[in-house]
């Protein structure tokens, strides 16, 4: 059966290893969808429980899609009980705890 959109970013998504981050970009370029990086977000508004989304960041290292889990800062929590640095929102030296994704 092919895999939809949804199915092949959260498939890549379970990929990031733990203490890692990644893009919304770079799980779009992943799939073969370069240019779909907001539709990657939308994805991860509704993803299953299984997929870790607060390890989805934007280019930047921001945590954009903060606003999406529960308690106040929950994404910052769970990406600072991974070992990663976050500052302003924003993970700190975000170069060094990126994954890159393979392609599908």
């Amino acid at each position: 059966m092919e895999q939809n959109f949804f199915q092949k970013v959260y498939e890549v998504a379970r990929q990031i290893p733990y203490g890692k981050v990644t893009s919304y970009g770079a799980i779009a370029r992943a799939i073969g969808s370069a240019r779909s990086a907001r539709m990657v977000g939308w994805a991860m508004n509704n993803c299953p429980d299984d997929v870790p989304a607060h390890r989805v960041l934007n280019r930047a290292g921001v945590l954009t899609g903060k606003m999406h889990f529960d308690g106040t800062n929950l994404m910052q929590q769970l990406l600072e009980s991974e070992g990663i640095e976050v500052s302003g929102n924003q993970v700190v030296d975000f170069k060094k705890h990126f994954w890159q994704p393979p392609i599908q």
